[in-house]
């Protein structure tokens, strides 16, 4: 007869663990990053538009396509500037996060130390998932919107509005996920 095999899986601990190292996002989150990333990949058609003077009907076409490119990078950026980030920010907040969750289980005597470390580990990933997630959206946002402004002005202003559109859309969005892919 052949011996038993035992089922063998991760405790709650180890789950929480592989996730909080895990470079996957939730639903939420992702569709918090593309939600987001359509916007701001969208801002730029409206700059084109009204002060490169692109008619808006004939260069539809183009204007979803690179919109939709540049929603896929720029949400990937959002995703790999998290990841890099959450780990660092639950490090900074650990402490804050102990004494809090401590001063409010501090009365219930049932609870084991177990639970309570298992709480506090929980409220630490959730604080440094939401910290990463705002300061990803907002660094990646703010420095799409610089380098577009920069690019479509300074850099490429000689080339055609349509060029200079797709150059600078294009290119600060491909910047933005290589750049996130690195350490910080």
């Amino acid at each position: 007869m052949a011996p038993k095999q035992e089922k063998k899986g991760f405790t709650k601990e180890e789950e929480l663990l592989l996730q909080d190292f895990s470079r996957n996002v939730s639903t939420k989150s992702s569709a918090l990053f593309y939600g987001n990333a359509l916007i701001v990949s969208a801002v730029p058609i409206w700059l084109f538009w009204r002060i490169h003077m692109i008619d808006l009907y004939s260069s539809f076409i183009l204007f979803i396509a690179v919109t939709a490119m540049s929603t896929y990078l720029i949400a990937m950026a959002y995703r790999n500037t998290k990841f890099l980030l959450k780990h660092k920010i639950a490090v900074k907040r650990e402490e804050a996060v102990t004494r809090e969750i401590t001063k409010k289980l501090a009365e219930d005597k049932k609870m084991s130390k177990k639970e309570k470390d298992e709480r506090i580990l929980w409220q630490k990933n959730e604080v440094a998932d939401f910290e990463a997630t705002t300061f990803s959206i907002f660094y990646n946002n703010a420095l799409f919107v610089a380098i577009i402004i920069f690019a479509s002005f300074y850099l490429l202003r000689s080339f055609s509005p349509s060029v200079n559109y797709v150059l600078s859309v294009g290119s600060t969005a491909g910047l933005l996920a290589l750049l996130s892919t690195g350490s910080q």
